[in-house]
């Protein structure tokens, strides 16, 4: 590799949540720990409850019980005496609904976390929207979001999505050194137009 040359981003560590580790997952308190962690990178649980407002007791409780399932694990790299230091285990968790069909708890689980995904992404274009006016033109028309009509078979629905995804990783791996560069979040979702709108 030559020395202009970027270092690759080793692949993402993915995770196909189980009936256990979805049980686990499906709380407000937890699931903001695991992106936390992804986000920001290895933190004590101190750092963590300052970050999310809550207190260390709740976040070291919670983060032992994600532990427990494998979706945290310690860093022993940066842990001293008491100090004990924790990162997220995988950096993309995956399911499919149908995963958990035979277990009505874990569906009930998975269901609750998919809303959350939906409160979170609500609450995240309400902040745009209250702040947008204080970023640049070029931000402004950048960001936002848009919706495409279309009649597609479920086999075909499952090809876009995974090639969407595929462009989605591929510029998420080629980062930016660009000073004008930010972190953003993109949702990817597809959802059945309502019978009326048919």
């Amino acid at each position: 590799m030559g020395i202009d040359e970027p270092t690759p981003r080793p692949a993402p560590r993915e995770v196909r949540i189980d009936k256990r580790q979805v049980r686990v997952l499906a709380h407000p308190l937890r699931m903001r720990l695991v992106g936390a962690l992804r986000v920001h990178g290895p933190a004590t649980a101190t750092t963590l409850a300052e970050l999310l407002g809550t207190n260390t007791g709740a976040t070291s409780y919670h983060l032992r019980q994600l532990a427990e399932v494998g979706l945290v694990v310690e860093d022993p790299d940066r842990g001293s005496g008491r100090q004990r230091w924790w990162q997220a285990a995988h950096d993309v968790t995956s399911w499919e609904p149908t995963d958990f069909d035979d277990d009505p708890d874990a569906r009930a689980a998975i269901e609750w976390i998919q809303g959350d995904q939906v409160r979170h992404l609500v609450e995240h274009a309400e902040r745009w929207f209250a702040t947008q006016h204080e970023w640049s033109p070029a931000w402004r028309d950048a960001l936002g979001m848009g919706d495409i009509f279309m009649t597609i078979p479920p086999a075909r629905l499952e090809e876009l999505k995974a090639e969407v995804w595929q462009v989605l990783e591929r510029y998420r791996e080629a980062g930016s050194v660009d000073p004008q560069a930010r972190p953003v979040q993109v949702f990817l979702a597809a959802y059945p137009l309502r019978e009326g709108l048919r």
